[in-house]
């Protein structure tokens, strides 16, 4: 049992540990003095070899899984911290640590034995991992960065004293302060911190629908008379070098509010795509960020491009990079974190993505209907997440289809669509 109450499984897998690396400064008083413990942590760090070094990923969930993928391809030493025993990276890697999140004893416990520590999912404790940061250990995307994206409030006033663009919005606390912006109608209501996935996300059309709005803080912006939704996805290494992928075009499930659809390239004009690909690298760099981040963005009807929100992290907008990509956002995310050169994110393919969503009504043991025609159809590419159990609208999976051909790409993802279902 370690600290916060969280089991720790190690296996060895034969694998010797690798010599510890020691800079000439390995002779001072480390414990007294924080300064130079810290320095020889980042000296140690930078003499060892990629895979040599500890990464620790807090969540191991489906992005967690995807990294890993990227990360047996270079050999590195990834352990992974979740609340969940069934995690889908539980079973895949030598180092598995089952504990919270959010738990600062518990993170701390687990990176303190790391040399870059990572995320997948942005509810973590911060606090710890700041700590972690002061004593030498690399921290992507730093704890401060994390802090401001988990809520929205932060991050909207953010983009508003930085002239990002976005949509118009007001602060409330309460539903009652709702209710004194009704000239904002239609509009929508977002909770400031912890809405992912579809959740913490309400539609207010009319004033009768202000029961629904949340009262807990929260930010209050108009409905945004948009195109299209876009995202991109760009990266930072520590050197500074950024890369961006190119704009993709996303449809939304109307009930679970989670991507149904991901096309690639999306189809816009070439002033958008430069558009808003700019946008994304002029908020990594006034962000100082190191690491991947996710932006989504309105292209609205009059051509402008507004940021909506962000993810430090990847994302399921650039699921599609394994297959379509030179690089995947998967690798990229690990190039830049470890201070690697960044990969080219040049487009091989037009591709589709289709989220497997958890049929509604179903619940329990997870079955596949419609996965030997969907594997028959040329250029599709099917990935599950090891999860077992289905419930509707979890996350269970997701399909890349590539095609050159632009309609038959459609057709084959409408297919898939409609014919592969995980029921119970």
């Amino acid at each position: 049992m370690q600290a916060g109450g969280e089991h720790r499984r190690t296996v060895a897998w034969g694998r010797a540990s690798p010599a510890p690396v020691y800079s000439t400064f390995h002779l001072w008083d480390r414990e007294s003095d924080a300064a130079s413990q810290k320095f020889f942590h980042l000296c140690s760090t930078m003499q060892k070899d990629i895979t040599d070094i500890r990464i620790g990923v807090l969540g191991g969930g489906q992005l967690g899984r995807m990294m890993l993928q990227s990360g047996i391809n270079l050999n590195l030493d990834i352990a992974f911290l979740d609340p969940d025993p069934q995690a889908p990276c539980a079973s895949l890697v030598p180092e598995f640590t089952c504990g919270s999140l959010t738990d600062f004893d518990t993170v701390y416990a687990f990176g303190r034995d790391k040399d870059v520590l990572t995320i997948e999912i942005e509810n973590v404790n911060t606090a710890a991992l700041r700590k972690l940061q002061a004593e030498g250990k690399k921290v992507f995307p730093q704890p401060d960065i994390i802090e401001l994206i988990q809520d929205k409030r932060k991050q909207k006033t953010f983009y508003k004293a930085n002239r990002i663009p976005t949509a118009d919005f007001v602060l409330t606390e309460t539903r009652d302060d709702v209710r004194k912006h009704l000239t904002m109608l239609p509009a929508v209501h977002k909770l400031g911190r912890e809405g992912y996935d579809g959740r913490g996300v309400q539609v207010l059309k009319s004033e009768k629908d202000l029961e629904l709005a949340f009262d807990k803080p929260g930010l209050l912006e108009p409905l945004v008379d948009f195109e299209k939704e876009i995202s991109v996805i760009v990266a930072r290494n520590e050197q500074g070098e950024v890369r961006a992928f190119p704009v993709v075009e996303m449809s939304y499930h109307p009930e679970a509010n989670l991507v149904e659809f991901l096309f690639s390239p999306a189809e816009i004009s070439q002033e958008a795509e430069e558009k808003a690909r700019e946008q994304a690298i002029d908020l990594i760099q006034k962000l100082d960020m190191v690491g991947l981040l996710a932006v989504e963005m309105f292209l609205t009807r009059d051509g402008n491009i507004l940021i909506n929100e962000v993810a430090p992290r990847t994302h399921n907008s650039g699921h599609h990079t394994i297959e379509a990509n030179i690089t995947s956002q998967f690798e990229q995310h690990l190039r830049a974190i470890l201070g690697l050169p960044l990969g080219s994110t040049e487009l091989l393919v037009p591709a589709a993505m289709i989220n497997l969503l958890g049929e509604p009504g179903h619940s329990g043991h997870a079955r596949y209907t419609g996965m030997r025609e969907s594997m028959a159809l040329e250029g599709v590419h099917i990935h599950l997440y090891g999860k077992k159990v289905t419930k509707p609208f979890r996350k269970m999976g997701h399909v890349t289809v590539t095609d050159a051909n632009l309609e038959q790409l459609k057709q084959k993802a409408m297919k898939i669509k409609e014919q592969l279902k995980i029921i119970a």
